[in-house]
């Protein structure tokens, strides 16, 4: 008989849990489609590099480095499915959609990657110039242009197609379009073709595929293999170009910032809210993208003490929604606390409103829980307190100061001074105020002035 363990969770290693996902995805028949243009590009990839190795072209490896890029858009086309169907969980409150922005961004890294070791191979070759061989040169081109092209134009990969369409142009795409204005100028036919801008992996294809058989003719007629070299910087530079833009997108949605497209739009709404009936203030807000074409909020608003919560929740909520499709709103009433006022008539010879003197009555705790000598809550054991140097502690007697002023009749006041010892007992912390006689009025902080005294004369 085996032990029971309550509650225990089942221990998966990561190519366990990575082949689970897998056949999460595989069941979709979408994926198929993939998994075979997958395999496929695994193949060509093989025979290029195969070429690359006998015709000594670095030119060609460097435009086999977008075969392989074409493989990362294959599996980042993957993990969007997967986001898909995958649910929020408690660990990931918000979703998996930044999984596919952080394969996006991986995926342009490498590739500008790749290009840096191009042209660090290129500046070695500057110097010492190898000797190309054409045999397999223009067959590997068509091959690797072929497959570019019949890979992006057959998949769907909506992350990238939205990062191509969001991320600035690339320099490439900036010089084709000053190109495709002056032709379409001469053909307007073409302008549904090269504008308004091309795509970026398209055009790249091309002009790679254009500076491989500009290689081959030049190596051909007059045998210079320095083409080849200058053809790998351009087609390293091309790449890089063109991935550029794109890891800066991805990166700046995975810091969490606000797209500068909607900075307007947001500012715009948030003045709305602010304008709606019952609230006071909107502030702490903060809006990021949670992933391509996700933005994600959150706002503090401030309402009247009388105003409805689910109200002004729900007009919140719909004017924002609009533009920001994860919403927190956080809704907590005013603080501000006005002073009560006494509903009982004052007469005019007892308090006159346009003195400042101004009588405080603090409210005090129980006389039982609080020191006689310091006002604090009496504990047996407790030493003085260390920053009391000539107040009157413990260990210092008190100092009882007589109260000479005149006191009023009639209000409540006792005549005379009474022992300091003796007030905490009456309730009250003023010396000559009594417990049972003590002036009590719903105005904490109004003016008074005495009126007359008991001779009739009129006091100062």
């Amino acid at each position: 008989k085996g032990t029971i363990h309550l509650f225990r969770k089942s221990q998966r290693s990561l190519v366990g849990k990575l082949t689970h996902e897998f056949r999460l995805v595989a069941a979709d028949r979408r994926s198929w489609k993939i998994l075979l243009f997958g395999a496929i590009n695994l193949i060509c990839i093989g025979f290029l590099l195969m070429w690359c190795s006998s015709t000594n072209s670095i030119a060609l490896t460097a435009y086999t480095y977008l075969t392989i890029f074409d493989l990362f858009s294959l599996i980042t086309c993957l993990i969007s499915y997967w986001v898909m169907m995958k649910k929020p969980s408690p660990i990931y409150s918000f979703g998996f959609e930044r999984f596919e922005v952080l394969a996006v961004f991986a995926s342009t890294v490498l590739a500008q990657l790749g290009a840096l070791f191009i042209l660090k191979e290129s500046a070695e070759r500057f110097l010492e110039q190898p000797e190309i061989h054409t045999g397999r040169l223009l067959v590997g081109t068509f091959v690797a242009l072929f497959f570019n092209l019949f890979t992006m134009l057959s998949i769907k990969n909506k992350p990238f197609a939205y990062v191509s369409e969001a991320a600035s142009t690339s320099w490439l795409q900036e010089h084709v379009a000053d190109l495709s204005r002056s032709i379409c100028g001469i053909i307007p036919g073409l302008s549904s073709i090269f504008l308004p801008r091309m795509n970026p992996f398209v055009l790249i294809d091309i002009a790679g595929a254009l500076a491989l058989c500009i290689t081959y003719m030049l190596i051909e007629i007059n045998n210079y293999f320095a083409v080849d070299t200058a053809s790998a910087i351009a087609i390293a530079l091309m790449t890089f170009g063109t991935m550029y833009p794109m890891s800066v997108y991805s990166g700046k949605v995975l810091l969490q910032t606000t797209p500068p497209h909607v900075i307007g739009q947001l500012d715009k709404l948030l003045r709305e809210v602010s304008t709606l009936d019952g609230v006071l203030e909107v502030r702490n807000e903060h809006f990021w993208t949670l992933g391509f074409g996700t933005l994600a909020g959150s706002v503090h608003v401030r309402i009247r003490r009388d105003a409805n919560e689910q109200m002004v929740l729900a007009h919140v909520t719909n004017r924002l929604y609009t533009l920001v499709s994860t919403l927190t709103v956080q809704i907590f009433k005013d603080d501000w606390i006005r002073p009560t006022l006494s509903s009982v008539p004052i007469a005019n010879n007892i308090l006159n409103l346009s003195d400042h003197h101004v009588i405080p009555m603090p409210s005090l705790k129980a006389a039982d829980n609080l020191s006689p000598v310091t006002s604090t809550p009496a504990k047996p054991s407790s030493p003085p307190p260390e920053f009391s140097f000539n107040t009157p502690g413990k260990n210092v007697s008190p100092v009882i100061l007589l109260n000479t002023q005149t006191k009023p009749y009639g209000l409540g006041f006792n005549h005379g001074s009474a022992p300091y010892s003796s007030v905490l007992s009456q309730g009250l912390g003023i010396p000559g105020i009594g417990a049972a006689q003590g002036f009590r009025t719903g105005f904490a902080n109004v003016p008074g002035r005495y009126g007359t005294n008991t001779r009739g004369q009129p006091r100062p």
